[in-house]
């Protein structure tokens, strides 16, 4: 279990998304986008956007149940990509690179882009636009609901 929480809102992931577009932005143009599922979805379709990508494939791949992760199981490949030459893979985040590994195993051609990168990831992939600690577990918006929270002085150290 993570040791510290951090927590993404959707304005947040948003930016973060965006920025991730403008960085590449210039490295394209891209044939399509893979995004892998689910984390992947929200930041491609973003970044699609920005990048005014229509062409959009999808990698399902399962590897936590809640925060246990286990070996990665790919139950959809990315037919349409072809060896991934000229395309983007987008997820949400790489954290041991585990996931990262075996996609990119499977597209060795395309440019691999998380907005969220953990160090152990980091060598996997080829652009991300914020580095946190390797024993933080992200909050994503698609996983959370606003409520209250007592304040820091309250709670255990």
């Amino acid at each position: 279990m993570a040791q510290r929480y951090f927590t993404v809102t959707w304005d947040q992931l948003h930016r973060d998304a965006k920025a991730l577009a403008w960085r590449l932005n210039s490295l394209g143009p891209w044939q399509g986008i893979v995004a892998i599922t689910r984390g992947g979805l929200i930041p491609a379709a973003i970044v699609a956007r920005e990048l005014e990508c229509r062409l959009i494939e999808t990698i399902c791949v399962v590897t936590y149940d809640e925060e246990t992760r286990g070996e990665p199981r790919i139950i959809k490949p990315a037919a349409a990509s072809g060896a991934g030459e000229g395309w983007l893979i987008i997820d949400d985040l790489v954290d041991s690179g585990t996931t990262a590994r075996q996609v990119r195993a499977l597209l060795p051609k395309a440019h691999f882009a998380t907005v969220y990168a953990k160090e152990q990831g980091k060598p996997v992939v080829d652009t991300f636009i914020t580095e946190v600690s390797q024993d933080t577990w992200i909050l994503f918006p698609w996983d959370t609901e606003p409520q209250f929270i007592a304040p820091l002085a309250r709670q255990p150290v």
